[in-house]
């Protein structure tokens, strides 16, 4: 009886759809279940981290003051060297003041000292140029300074000092001298 009942079922639900017409095949497109994007959870955690760096105050004072900061570090040499003398870890030796001279006489003066620093085995000195404010174009014992240092065969980094130490108007200058002699 159960047959004879799903016949007479099968019979009803044809007969009802005697006049519908089936769809295409390439017509119906199942759509596919969206995925969920992929979490780059580190790069979050590394941005955050830098912004976080960012917001806070800066341990290197050599790095807040702008300006032209003079920067040379012969090559061949570690650049530890030139990043602790920016830092002002060297001991300066002797200290020599450039102001309210002219170019010729400052130059002069210049040679003198670093002749004398060496003879006495400085390791390291200071020389104070200014930052050529009161130059109308450009700060001329400034641009000497760094020409003449670049130029000098014992001379083997130099650094615009810290903030504290008179900033892009005083450079830092790390000297050759004879091992275990540097005072």
């Amino acid at each position: 009886m159960n047959s004879d009942k799903k016949n007479a079922e099968n019979e009803v639900f044809r007969q009802a759809m005697a006049d519908v017409t089936p769809l295409k095949a390439p017509d119906r497109i199942e759509p596919e279940p969206k995925k969920t994007p992929a979490l780059a959870l580190q790069l979050e955690k590394d941005n955050l981290t830098v912004l976080k760096e960012s917001l806070l105050p800066n341990e290197d004072a050599a790095e807040l003051e702008t300006g032209e900061e003079l920067l040379y570090l012969k090559p061949g040499h570690q650049k530890r060297i030139l990043t602790r003398l920016r830092r002002g870890h060297y001991s300066v030796a002797d200290t020599i003041d450039l102001h309210q001279m002219d170019v010729e006489t400052a130059k002069q003066v210049l040679v003198d000292f670093l002749e004398r620093a060496l003879n006495q085995q400085f390791g390291c000195i200071r020389i104070i140029h200014g930052k050529g404010l009161r130059s109308p174009n450009l700060p001329k014992l400034k641009l000497m300074t760094n020409h003449l240092l670049r130029k000098h065969p014992q001379v083997l980094a130099f650094a615009s000092c810290r903030p504290v130490d008179g900033g892009t108007g005083a450079t830092n200058v790390l000297l050759r001298v004879k091992p275990g002699k540097a005072r």
